[in-house]
């Protein structure tokens, strides 16, 4: 079984969703026959600077940044319960293009669910920037990615065309946001659903697989 996740790396649902994904495969039984596999989708494409997230917000909403605080605050307390200590007071916004495109690449090494683990971390729990290029080979290392390698494709355009199809792909299956799950190209999930929804859907992915493989 494939399960295809859209996402974005600076999305704080996106980090709740892969937990409680990952949280419904603890138990599966055949868990070593499903891959997870990251797809890119930029919430912010057109976004060309860094900025702070709380300002940010407040311009996109049309609120005030103590309104941007207390909504953080709450999205914080659903992280916490679900083992994440984020840490929002202090984080950027920006353009994750490159990160996506360093993400896709990673698969292709074996080490993409790593690397999206510590792009994750790094933003909402430490407060680490994730969008220059520098933000991003520091990352990979950590991972055990060569950085002569993580910098080679950054300041390539390699996987560019992967970064938009991805979205594209998204819009396609009805994508209006992220997370975004697909089991088997079949089954949906949107949003970080409760931990049942994940628990059924990957039930009855792979119910309808097991069915097919007979006929």
């Amino acid at each position: 079984m494939v399960i295809d996740v859209w996402a974005d790396v600076l999305c704080p649902w996106c980090f709740i969703g892969k937990r409680r994904l990952e949280k419904a495969l603890q138990n599966f039984p055949d868990r070593e026959q499903v891959t997870i596999r990251h797809r890119a989708y930029q919430l912010q494409p057109d976004l060309r600077e860094t900025r702070p997230t709380k300002t940010y917000l407040a311009e996109k909403f049309q609120t005030s940044e103590d309104q941007v605080t207390l909504m953080q605050a709450k999205v914080c307390a659903v992280a916490d319960g679900e083992g994440l200590c984020y840490d929002l007071n202090h984080t950027l916004t920006g353009n994750t293009f490159d990160a996506h495109r360093l993400l896709l690449w990673s698969a292709k090494i074996g080490k993409q669910d790593e690397l999206l683990e510590a792009l994750f971390s790094n933003y909402f729990e430490k407060s680490i920037s994730i969008f220059s290029h520098l933000d991003l080979v520091s990352a990979a290392v950590g991972v055990g990615i060569d950085a002569d390698k993580a910098d080679e494709l950054l300041t390539s355009d390699l996987f560019t065309d992967e970064v938009v199809a991805d979205r594209n792909l998204a819009g396609e299956l009805g994508a209006s946001g992220v997370p975004f799950f697909v089991f088997n190209m079949k089954y949906g999930v949107s949003g970080a659903q409760p931990l049942g929804a994940f628990i059924s859907t990957l039930e009855s992915a792979w119910r309808d697989e097991k069915e097919a493989a007979t006929h």
